[in-house]
């Protein structure tokens, strides 16, 4: 049987199993998915096992996006940019890593209905899948993006990878048509203490987080009169195209399959 895992720290949140799992009995395909926590020291290691093939693929979520590069042979292109890896590969003799998220987020926004076009977006967080994120959004032709991060200095290196974007310091208030949190706050059901977040009407709240599906940050969205999304079809497309990746099938996305990844 192969098997296939994703790795992080923390990684009990991870939805991952349950999808790739009931995908492979789908399509008949003998293999398993498991999730690992893993330290920064058994990257190494771990990366080694996928390249001798004991472990087959494997995706990659935080805080380890950026910290496996390192360890791969090639990149591909979207990968290269962004300096972010969530899906790896052993193939022609090279252990290759993809960047999944950002056709995963620009497939789940068209599935939000929601035009991006020279909107405002102000993104709070600055690592894990940021880079991928605001890749994603000047495809879209937004008129600007905002990083403010809790740790500033995070916020400045991405301004270093992508010159375009601004940096507004943790806390301060700013006008926007549509605010992502990228942060990992929400998982544990933290709220995201910012003043701002109570002000503004008819805007469109995203968090990347799925699991829970709706965390403090979006009820407190919601109850401003926004629009709010989870990331839960963002999960499920990034995943669609790491299957795509490893099986050369495009496993079906459907009404169960969106209930299967419903919280418990």
């Amino acid at each position: 049987m192969k098997r296939y895992s994703v790795i992080g720290n923390p990684i009990d949140h991870s939805l991952s199993p349950k999808l790739h799992n009931y995908w492979l009995k789908e399509n008949n395909i003998d293999a398993n998915y498991n999730k690992i926590k893993l330290e920064e020291s058994e990257i190494k290691n771990f990366i080694q096992e996928i390249k001798e093939q004991k472990i087959i693929g494997c995706n990659v979520t935080v805080p380890f996006k950026k910290k496996v590069i390192p360890y791969l042979d090639k990149l591909s292109p979207e990968s290269e940019k962004t300096q972010s890896v969530n899906t790896i590969i052993f193939h022609n003799n090279l252990l290759v890593g993809h960047n999944t998220d950002i056709v995963g987020f620009q497939k789940a926004i068209q599935n939000a209905n929601y035009n991006f076009k020279n909107k405002k977006i102000l993104i709070l967080g600055a690592g894990g899948v940021v880079p991928s994120i605001i890749f994603a959004l000047n495809k879209m032709n937004v008129s600007k993006i905002i990083i403010s991060n809790r740790t500033k200095e995070k916020a400045v290196n991405l301004k270093n990878q992508f010159s375009d974007i601004d940096i507004l310091e943790w806390g301060m208030a700013i006008s926007y048509d549509v605010i992502i949190n990228a942060t990992s706050l929400g998982l544990k059901n933290e709220s995201i203490n910012l003043d701002y977040l109570n002000t503004s009407k008819n805007k469109l709240f995203y968090d990347v987080i799925y699991n829970p599906a709706e965390t403090n940050f979006l009820k407190e969205g919601k109850k401003s009169g926004n629009q709010i999304e989870n990331g839960k079809l963002m999960f499920i497309y990034q995943a669609f195209e790491a299957f795509k990746l490893w099986h050369g099938i495009e496993p079906v996305i459907d009404k169960e399959t969106l209930k299967l990844l419903n919280n418990d």
